[in-house]
């Protein structure tokens, strides 16, 4: 009965669709007298009898009664009266607008599974025909996934008139699958394969997998291999595209850890164990500024990178320019305590941050403009590493104007090729390395400020990129903003490829290897600074 049931709902309902022009189509006042019927449906198959009518009614004005009942909120009201209880509102199930207030116990119309799934052919029926594209497209993908035949009607009178060009291409795919196993002419399925091999996402390929395994006659057989392997060689290709995104986002992230290190390292020669605890700071105060906005300015949340990024720079730089006045100048011509004496600063930091904010991870908010994802084909981009990708590109454009269009950076390059030359010319070089420490400090402070989006806020997200910082400053080359930027992309891009054979830990193994080969043969890196004093 259940089976019978549905195919004559949905015949009903076909014949509604059908012919809108002749009047079948119900008004919202038809519909709310048809929904008012649940008031007396106190046995299932009167439930299933006004779920019928609403069907064979063929108005989109009952889906959300529909939506009601499927999800359990559908009430009727001691006065008889049919309301939708969300929360603390009672909603007209048709209008949706505020129902008037009830007086007494709200009674819950039954449904059973057999129920929910009559409501939900329903509504794919009724919703092929709504105004909205969006929702005739979601119908359409429901239909393609289920391939159920009794839908078969319905779905070609809405494509008829079906005036969006995107959703008709849907409802071509939709009825493509469902002719694929309930026609029996060979000419219409090999039709239907050449369509769904078209689509060449995953859902395609798995209902071409699945009838490929399954066609009695061997020219269809053959006709959906060929399909399913159409769509593997499509995905193959996306898939390829995928991980090239999610290296070139790695790298996004890899540059803006290294690009500080780079400037630091390039003008004074300083190995700085500390420049992942710039991060970090960065990463804190963004911390420290969405959680002032939360308790006293949450309107204002949209906007708390924004307010946050010149903070880290200031606080990341301030640090920076403290440890290179009070520290790193008196060990200038000494690496080796050099090294020892930011690394010790680094535990410092780790532990004062552990004081004061605690060991565990803290929480960092995603503004809206920054959560979320979309697909572009079969690969899927996420709006926070789309963010970063873009703020890389801001940062190293920044840098690249400064390095070349101010004083500052015109005195940078200058101690960075020929350090005594500079001084000879008046350049004050302990002051360029001062501000060059703590700019390139400040930068890795707002690099913190973006990777607080991806990564935990924690005292040891530092160490989790100093390796990686400077594994690209070696290989792009020492104090070049092109080298950085070619090396953090490239790295991350070779290290997605690696990860899916090789595992993450060992790909990076690899990758250090490589790196260790290719300075044996380029000791300076991919872009190597060039100046008769340069070491």
């Amino acid at each position: 009965m259940p089976l019978l049931r549905r195919l004559v709902l949905l015949t009903f309902a076909a014949l509604a669709l059908a012919f809108p022009a002749t009047g079948a189509r119900a008004d919202a006042a038809e519909i709310s007298a048809i929904v008012d019927r649940f008031a007396t449906a106190s046995k299932f198959p009167q439930v299933e009898a006004v779920i019928e009518a609403l069907g064979a009614a063929g108005d989109p004005l009952a889906v959300p009664a529909l939506r009601a009942l499927e999800a359990g909120e559908l009430q009727v009201a001691p006065d008889g009266r049919v309301v939708i209880e969300r929360g603390d509102a009672l909603l007209d199930p048709v209008t949706l607008e505020a129902a008037a207030p009830v007086e007494g116990r709200l009674k819950k119309v039954r449904t059973k599974n057999s129920i929910r799934r009559m409501i939900g052919d329903v509504i794919s029926g009724l919703t092929l025909r709504a105004p909205e594209p969006a929702i005739r497209m979601t119908a359409a993908e429901t239909i393609f996934a289920s391939a159920d035949a009794a839908q078969l009607d319905a779905l070609e009178a809405a494509l008829a008139e079906e005036t969006d060009a995107g959703v008709k291409s849907r409802m071509e795919e939709a009825r493509a699958a469902i002719l694929l196993t309930a026609s029996d002419d060979p000419a219409v399925q090999m039709a239907a394969i050449d369509i769904i091999a078209d689509r060449g996402d995953q859902q395609a390929l798995a209902v071409l997998a699945t009838y490929a395994n399954q066609a009695s006659n061997a020219d269809v057989q053959a006709a959906a291999r060929e399909g399913v392997a159409e769509i593997e060689s499509t995905l193959a290709m996306w898939q390829a595209g995928q991980n090239i995104w999610y290296g070139v986002s790695l790298g996004s992230v890899l540059f803006l850890a290294a690009i500080g290190l780079a400037i630091t390292f390039g003008v004074m020669g300083v190995i700085n164990m500390a420049h992942g605890e710039m991060v970090m700071l960065g990463a804190y105060t963004t911390f420290v500024v969405q959680e002032t906005i939360r308790n006293s300015f949450p309107g204002a949340f949209e906007f708390s990178l924004l307010i946050a990024l010149p903070l880290a720079f200031l606080v990341s730089g301030l640090v920076g320019l403290v440890m290179e006045r009070g520290i790193i100048r008196h060990l200038y011509g000494r690496p080796l305590e050099t090294l020892l004496a930011t690394w010790g600063v680094s535990l410092i930091l780790q532990q004062a941050v552990r004081t004061i904010f605690g060991p565990n991870n803290r929480e960092v908010g995603n503004p809206d403009w920054m959560s979320g994802a979309f697909m572009i084909g079969e690969m899927s981009v996420t709006w926070s590493r789309l963010w970063i990708v873009v703020f890389a590109l801001c940062v190293f454009g920044a840098l690249l104007f400064a390095m070349n269009r101010t004083p500052l950076g015109l005195q940078m390059r200058a101690v960075t090729q020929n350090r005594r030359m500079a001084s000879a010319m008046g350049i004050r070089t302990p002051w360029v390395d001062a501000l060059t420490f703590a700019l390139g400090s400040g930068i890795a402070g707002i690099a913190g400020v973006a990777l607080s989006q991806i990564d935990n806020v924690s005292p040891n997200l530092g160490r989790t990129y100093i390796i990686d910082s400077f594994m690209v400053v070696v290989f792009g080359g020492v104090g070049n903003l092109w080298g950085t930027l070619v090396g953090g992309l490239t790295l991350g891009v070779v290290n997605k490829f690696l990860e899916p054979y090789a595992g993450a830990v060992l790909g990076k193994i690899l990758i250090l290897v490589f790196i260790i080969l290719f300075i044996q043969r380029r000791p300076r890196g991919l872009f190597a600074l060039k100046g008769r004093a340069v070491e």
